[in-house]
Order: C-alpha cells, then structure tokens, then sequence
C-alpha cells in the first residue's frame, strides 16, 4: 500500500507517477493526502484515488502573527495524518511537496518514503522533507548537489500521457492552424502570466505577420486578450488562436508549436523536452530562484534562451525575430531539447516506490 501526498505542481507529476504505478502493480492499494480546500482534490478524485484531507500551513517566511496559528495547524496536521496512517497502514510513503507532506512527513517518520523534487533546486519545504526522505528522485542531475549524503536517482520529469498522445499534424488540424507558417505558444500556467500577455499583445501585430500563435492567457487577463482579437484585421485574426485555458488540448498545443514562450516552471523541464521544443523562458520574477536556476538549466545545455520579467516587453519580438532569422539555432535548440527527454520517468519513480514497500514487479 502507498500513501501520496503532494500539492500544487506536484499534483501532475503524482497523478502519472500513479497511473504507472497501477500499470506495474495493479493490485497496489494507493491513499492521496491533501491539503484541506485544496486544488488537488477534484484532481485527484476524478482520477479514481482515494482522498483524504489535513490540515496544514506553512512556517518559512510567515509573520510573527500567523506563526502561532500555522504551528498549530502543523500540530493538529500531524496529528489527524497519525490517525491516517494508523488505519491504512501504508508500506511506503511519497512525497511530491507541498505543506501538507510535512505533517505526513512527522506522522510517518518510520515508514520507507520518497521524495520527487521537480525543480532543479528544491524549495525550502522540499528541503525539509529531504530528512525525512529514505530516498530521493529528481528531474535532473544538477539537483543531486542539494542533497549530500542522500539515495538519489535521476528519473527525469513524469508528465501526463494525454499530453503526448498528439502528433504535430493532428495538433495543428485541432487548432485550424495554416501550415505555412512556425507557430508560437505563449502561455504562463493556470493562472497565466500577466507581463508575458502584455508584451505578446504589445507586439501582437508584428508577430501574427510572422507566426500563428497560440496564446493561453490565464483567465485572470482574458477579457483584455480577447478585446485585443477582436480589434484585429481579418487576416491576421485568423493566424491568433487565444484561450483563458487549455486543459486536455494542452498537448496539442504542445505539439503544434515551433516555439514557446512562458515562464520557467518545473513542468517545462520535462513536457518541453517531450517535444522538443525549443522556449524562450521568462522566470516569474517573484519566484525568481528556483525559476531562474530552472531557466539556467536549460539555456546552458542549448534547449532555451532567459528573458528577466522587467526586459520582457522590449526584449520578446526582437528575440523571437532574431531566432526566427537563423533556422540553424532553432534547430540547435530543438535538438537540445529533445535529448533531455525522460519518457519513462513515471514508471522509474513507480519502481523506486515498489522497491521501497517490498514489493517485486515485472
């Protein structure tokens, strides 16, 4: 039996990690432990996983007047995931981050557990969870550095197999794209980016005569995206593909583009490497370590090119032209990118969690 607990971007990594988990075992017993009103339940539930919710909050950077009541919920989180794990009984425990893995964490010091750190460096509640990890699973080479001492593996990065299920035709047919020209994704996550639809819409025009573009704004500036359309001349409207989200066509998107702009999340390190996609990453400026270190990774092995948040508005249209003018570097890129692929992350980190219960598999 496995227990799960992760949060936030670790949700997707866990949910394939999961499905690979049931294709190796499928008689494994699995229990999810979330944070309560947490994003991740829906998700979760809808994949068919058992849920149950702790309570949970965080202590690094928190005021001296929210101190009290987050140490409380840690207590009371450890608390009610003691009676959890009491009752379930896992035979290991794993952990993708998030403030609610560290109750677990506390509850469940003795039982085996892994650890899968997605960015190339671990935040602050990753590093903490690292003690209590028996073993550590990461997208990349570059992160063993964090954690001396430790049973680290490098799996690469589990993505969604809905999201490689697309061919390029297939995806360019789904959004009535042309054909006859390269195509640039503009997205930043689930909530989107704010200065990264501004700047494709203040050079809107000049890109549509050079590209389609299909651009996720997040819903946050959808309304702003979609009056921008609008005002569009007819034959450049037709080569704008906008949305406030894409949740099963995002790997048609993926799939599609020549090109991707958008922050540098963990996800990039993985679902762009599926691809090959070359990207111009621009690391969320308010997160700006461990995007940027993300960023780094990429650029410095050929996949990528780093634009800080504050240059983006001047800086995008002339890099996406110069890149444009030379084929050869897109190509480097491109290729770049594709070496870092990890298709079988999923079932690598699957078999490290199997291999820690006790269970022989295939």
């Amino acid at each position: 039996m496995i227990c799960a607990g992760g949060t936030g971007g670790g949700v997707y990594p866990a949910l394939a990690v999961h499905k690979a988990l049931k294709t190796l075992q499928p008689d494994v017993e699995t229990l999810w432990v979330g944070g309560e009103g947490g994003m991740e339940s829906g998700l979760v539930e809808r994949a068919g996983i058992p849920f149950k919710a702790i309570p949970a909050a965080g202590l690094h950077g928190v005021g001296l007047k929210r101190l009290p009541g987050n140490l409380w919920s840690l207590v009371r989180g450890t608390l009610v995931a003691r009676d959890i794990l009491a009752q379930f009984q896992p035979d290991a425990l794993f952990f993708t981050g998030g403030y609610v893995a560290g109750p677990l964490a506390l509850a469940g010091r003795n039982i085996p557990s892994l650890l899968f750190v997605p960015d190339v460096e671990p935040g602050m509640a990753l590093k903490q969870l690292a003690r209590f990890a028996t073993r550590i699973t990461v997208t990349s080479e570059d992160s063993s550095q964090f954690f001396p001492g430790k049973t680290i593996v490098v799996t690469g990065y589990p993505i969604r197999d809905d999201l490689v299920e697309w061919t390029k035709s297939a995806a360019r047919e789904q959004f009535g794209l042309q054909g006859d020209l390269p195509v640039l994704l503009a997205f930043g996550g689930s909530k989107g980016a704010h200065s990264i639809n501004l700047a494709v819409l203040e050079h809107l025009p000049r890109l549509l005569e050079m590209l389609e573009v299909i651009h996720i704004s997040g819903e946050l500036d959808w309304e702003l995206v979609d009056a921008a359309r609008q005002q569009l001349p007819e034959e450049l409207s037709k080569r704008y593909h906008a949305y406030p989200y894409l949740h099963d066509e995002m790997g048609a998107a993926l799939a599609a583009a020549d090109l991707a702009v958008s922050r540098a999340g963990a996800s990039a390190l993985g679902e762009y490497p599926q691809f090959g996609l070359p990207a111009i990453l621009v690391p969320y400026p308010h997160a700006w370590r461990y995007q940027k270190v993300n960023a780094e990774a990429l650029s410095r092995r050929g996949a990528a090119l780093m634009i800080e948040d504050a240059k983006l508005k001047s800086g995008l249209y002339l890099t996406i032209e110069k890149l444009l003018e030379t084929p050869e570097k897109m190509q480097s890129m491109r290729e770049a990118m594709f070496s870092l692929r990890a298709p079988q992350a999923a079932e690598k980190i699957a078999a490290q969690l199997l291999e820690l219960a006790g269970v022989k598999h295939g």
